[in-house]
């Protein structure tokens, strides 16, 4: 069977970019943090399975969490970075965005004591209007990038870029592992966890992963975040109905359909599926 990448961007409830019109940062200490005890189960998930993948880790999250992020390394799961404030990469200049990400990478490899050669976009938000991103995560060590989704959506999305891991600068820069899609109707559907993967029934999902395994002969990257497991979180106020719907659909049911996925495909770290091939 092939290996498919799992992946969880470490978050907490009140960072999604959706909530960011709402909830001021300068508020976010204020605010209850459930992210420590949902990473916690998701690591025992994970073990249940016998299962190893790449945690994006917010640096807002680890400097606050230092055991958490240890815990992480410690069960044998890859480390890689979400930036440090969670700020779209196209809602910063260059040099706004080259701190943030050395700023991240530093603060995990010094908590982990390992490096860090992952990075992952807030709402996957690079694309081809900022390419230059790329050239500075190559230049801040970062060896591979999971930040441009091959989809059409109304707050990210670059539909004609590959779908399948590309260099977008060349072999000489970073490599890009797109989440994954289906081609279908002449379109790239979204087939990579999130909302999708809460609100489509489990046996959809999972035919689409099986489709990419068996017909693309392509791994799968597929993502979700700590809080999608969380159904007691708090309720945001003020939210429009499409938001509302988008965070809280399924959230019960989403921690079992994890789970059924791990024991229906084969997952582990992204560094050992994608990079170890290119040594």
């Amino acid at each position: 069977m092939i290996r498919n990448a799992m992946t969880i961007d470490v978050e907490d409830y009140f960072q999604v970019s959706a909530f960011a019109p709402h909830i001021a940062r300068a508020d976010w200490d204020t605010l209850p943090c459930r992210v420590e005890k949902n990473i916690d189960r998701i690591l025992a998930l994970l073990a249940d399975h016998d299962t190893h993948a790449t945690f994006f880790t917010l640096g807002w999250i680890a400097e606050r969490y230092p055991e958490m992020v240890r815990r992480i390394v410690d069960n044998g799961h890859e480390l890689a970075s979400h930036g440090y404030s969670h700020l779209r990469a196209s809602d910063q200049n260059p040099v706004e965005f080259q701190y943030d990400i050395s700023r991240s990478k530093k603060l995990l490899e010094d908590i982990a004591g390992k490096p860090v050669i992952g990075y992952r976009a807030p709402s996957f938000s690079i694309n081809q209007k900022n390419f230059w991103a790329l050239d500075a995560l190559n230049e801040a060590g970062y060896q591979y990038s999971s930040s441009i989704y091959p989809i059409q959506h109304d707050h990210y999305g670059m539909p004609d870029a590959p779908r399948f891991a590309f260099y977008p600068r060349g072999t000489d820069g970073i490599l890009e592992l797109p989440p994954t899609t289906i081609a279908m109707l002449g379109r790239n559907l979204p087939a990579a966890g999130g909302g999708y993967f809460r609100l489509l029934p489990y046996a959809l999902s999972r035919w689409c992963i099986n489709h990419v395994n068996t017909e693309d002969q392509q791994p799968c990257m597929f993502y979700f975040h700590p809080w999608e497991i969380d159904p007691a979180q708090p309720r945001q106020q003020g939210i429009s109905m499409k938001t509302r719907f988008r965070h809280y659909v399924n959230l019960d049911r989403m921690e079992s359909r994890i789970a059924a996925l791990l024991k229906d495909f084969e997952w582990d770290r992204i560094d050992r599926i994608y990079l170890e091939s290119r040594e």
